[in-house]
């Protein structure tokens, strides 16, 4: 469900660029106002968008007994536990969340999330539950704020990837685009390339990618799913011309540096131009925006591999040293030997 679940979390490229752009409007301030948090809360939250995971649990586990139990402490809690790809404690927090406020948007729309990365890696039977509960989620995110783009986002894309059993399917998908483009043209645009791609038709995917660059305020995002359309068609020139356009998008853009993360991914995932992947990491990890949707500990553990394949074991050692003293609980960065 990793296309549903639209995050890069460990791995490289995962589920759509879409959502990247999601850091835009869950800034930190704006965040933490719009979702009621505060003192301890607001804390754990800056550790999250900071990649210091370790941090924001101590911080959720120290919170006094009425805020430790809130929807916000739960939900908070979910998400540095997704970014920590600990999906089935992160399914039993957002749960929590929802069952406490079950009139947040955003609650049912972290707990579809959690559903869809738990499903991926679930049994055949046990996916399809999940994924049947993960589309409800996600529905239930639009029902309550029609005008939530990352939630109608993550549905479009669901619908457009899911197959029917589970009630996907490409005409649900072209509805909810219709209706992302009264909220956000670049994402409606993005999601009918999904569809076009779904159908197979590529010719219509990158003539509907290049209009979500041209519709976008941060097309340096825009630029990366390019890149990562190319990547899957193996187009490697035009790929790493789009990386670049973003690289050069995201460097006059001060609220695009997670774009820099996701070029890196495109390039990590083609096995290509890791001299580039290297510097787009060491740019974003630079940069004062890092956010939970690119977690500065995963950018070290792909730093170290990096540097680990070009022949630098001690720098390796020391992105290992630095992703770990940020989430020591994150099994890639335990796993890495060198």
């Amino acid at each position: 469900m990793s296309k549903a679940g639209v995050w890069f979390c460990g791995g490289a490229e995962r589920t759509a660029f879409s959502v990247c752009a999601a850091v835009l409007s869950m800034a930190l301030g704006g965040f933490a106002c719009a979702q009621g948090v505060h003192g301890g809360l607001t804390e754990a939250n800056i550790a999250l968008q900071a990649g210091q995971a370790d941090k924001a649990l101590g911080l959720l586990q120290s919170l006094p007994d009425g805020e430790a139990g809130s929807a916000q402490a739960h939900n908070l809690k979910c998400r540095v536990l997704f970014t920590l790809e600990q999906w089935e404690p992160a399914v039993e927090e957002c749960q929590h969340a929802v069952n406490l406020d079950q009139q947040s948007s955003m609650n049912h729309l972290w707990l579809g999330r959690a559903m869809g990365e738990l499903a991926d890696r679930a049994s055949f039977v046990t996916a399809y539950g999940l994924a049947k509960h993960a589309r409800a989620e996600f529905e239930r995110a639009v029902e309550l704020d029609p005008h939530n783009a990352e939630a109608l986002a993550d549905l479009g894309e669901f619908y457009s990837a899911a197959p029917g059993v589970v009630g996907g399917g490409t005409d649900k998908a072209a509805l909810t685009a219709a209706k992302l483009d009264y909220v956000d043209a670049a994402r409606a645009h993005e999601l009918r390339a999904e569809i076009a791609q779904e159908n197979r038709d590529f010719g219509t995917a990158e003539h509907e990618l290049r209009l979500a660059i041209a519709a976008s305020a941060h097309p340096a995002f825009q630029w990366m799913r390019l890149a990562s359309f190319y990547r899957k068609n193996k187009r490697w020139p035009e790929m790493e011309n789009a990386v670049q356009s973003g690289k050069a998008a995201a460097e006059r853009d001060r609220h695009a540096s997670v774009a820099l993360f996701n070029g890196a991914s495109v390039l990590i995932k083609a096995n290509r131009n890791p001299e580039l992947a290297q510097k787009l990491l060491q740019m974003y990890l630079d940069s004062p925006s890092g956010t939970e949707e690119a977690p500065t500990f995963v950018a070290h553990v792909w730093m170290a591999r990096l540097k680990a394949r070009s022949g630098d074991t001690e720098g390796a050692r020391e992105e290992r040293t630095h992703a770990l003293a940020l989430a020591n609980g994150y099994k890639p960065a335990q796993e890495l030997k060198f």
